[in-house]
């Protein structure tokens, strides 16, 4: 079987690896279809880390993922073979107190596809994952969609953390990325229709627009802080921060009515940022950080079954086949050819 992994800094290389196995009753046997390249397995590609998880070399990223089922073990009731599923790449225990209170997202054992000292990643063309990790998806959502799934489950957990919103809220997506872009169909999808949104590359701003954004601006061109507090004088209830930089977090402190929220979603590069606490503490702000997604997977599905005018499947800039897996990271890496979410496909 083949498979891509990291050999150093910005080096992959594809190999022969095992074939996977089921080796626990609860086991799914999986061939992979689709694999979108996120940003955290470029930022491993790039700098070999996220923090404390460090890359040991040869390592497999990836981690959003479409797939067939090929074999199923004894105890597997949520899907057969030949089942098409997005994959959720996250595997809890179901037993420390995080599971036991709702947070699977924070397991004290979490297991994620493509992390370090976790799960080797989702680049191969077969994997095994628990049964929990398989959901279903209508014949009427293509694979390269279904591997929307996980970025969208994020997004909808975001704009869920935003707090209590309404059609009256205003709110700031700071970055429009896939992630960026994830949260705003999921504020559409919310009925949320004061949708302001930044981006350094004038191709996403274009998509948000397309996606329905109410105002778009672009930081190097233009000084977004002063262009919003403009047309919304009393500021925004929630600023929703996409891209981890310092910047964009400085920026959604100035944009932050009293009493609002600053949500972070973004994985800055950094071991540490900044905020001013005079500007947080008078004006009362929240921070609320989002650690991926917990139980949006089903909502993210069903939003890929009832798009209407805003496709999240329109962010799907690139496609690669398996064996040029490294130039679709190369091109994420550099944002060439206005890249959104580029993917890779299998035969």
């Amino acid at each position: 079987m083949k498979a891509f992994v990291l050999t150093g800094i910005r080096a992959m290389e594809c190999r022969e690896v095992p074939e996977p196995e089921i080796q626990r009753p609860t086991d799914v046997l999986l061939r992979m279809a689709c694999i979108g390249v996120c940003g955290s397995d470029v930022h491993y590609y790039t700098t070999g880390r996220i923090g404390s998880q460090v890359v040991q070399y040869p390592f497999a990223v990836g981690h959003e993922g479409a797939a067939v089922v090929e074999a199923v073990g004894d105890a597997v009731t949520r899907v057969k073979p030949g089942d098409r599923v997005a994959v959720e790449p996250a595997m809890s225990c179901g037993n420390c107190d995080q599971c036991n209170c709702g947070r699977p997202h924070t397991c004290r054992h979490l297991g994620f596809l493509g992390t370090p000292g976790q799960a080797e990643g989702c680049l191969s063309e077969r994997i095994v994952m628990p049964e929990t990790s398989c959901f279903p998806v209508a014949d009427s959502i293509s694979m390269e969609r279904a591997a929307l799934v996980e970025p969208l489950s994020i997004g909808i957990y975001a704009v869920q953390l935003a707090g209590d919103l309404n059609v009256d809220s205003r709110i700031g997506i700071l970055g429009s990325g896939p992630i960026g872009l994830s949260v705003l169909y999921a504020a559409r999808d919310a009925g949320l229709q004061h949708l302001y949104v930044t981006d350094k590359i004038d191709r996403r701003l274009e998509a948000a627009r397309s996606a329905g954004a109410s105002w778009t601006g672009n930081p190097d061109k233009t000084d977004i802080v002063n262009d919003i507090l403009a047309v919304e004088p009393s500021a925004l209830d929630v600023v929703i921060e996409c891209c981890g930089q310092q910047d964009a977090l400085d920026q959604g402190i100035e944009l932050l009515k009293p009493g609002g929220k600053l949500v972070l979603v973004g994985i800055p590069r950094v071991d540490r940022i900044s905020f001013s606490v005079d500007r947080l503490r008078r004006r009362e702000i929240c921070i609320q950080n989002v650690r991926r997604q917990n139980h949006c997977v089903e909502p993210a599905i069903e939003l890929l079954e009832h798009v209407g005018d805003v496709d999240p499947g329109r962010m799907i800039t690139h496609r690669f086949p398996f064996a040029e897996t490294q130039q679709a990271f190369d091109i994420v890496d550099r944002y060439e050819e206005g890249v959104i979410k580029a993917m890779i496909t299998f035969d």
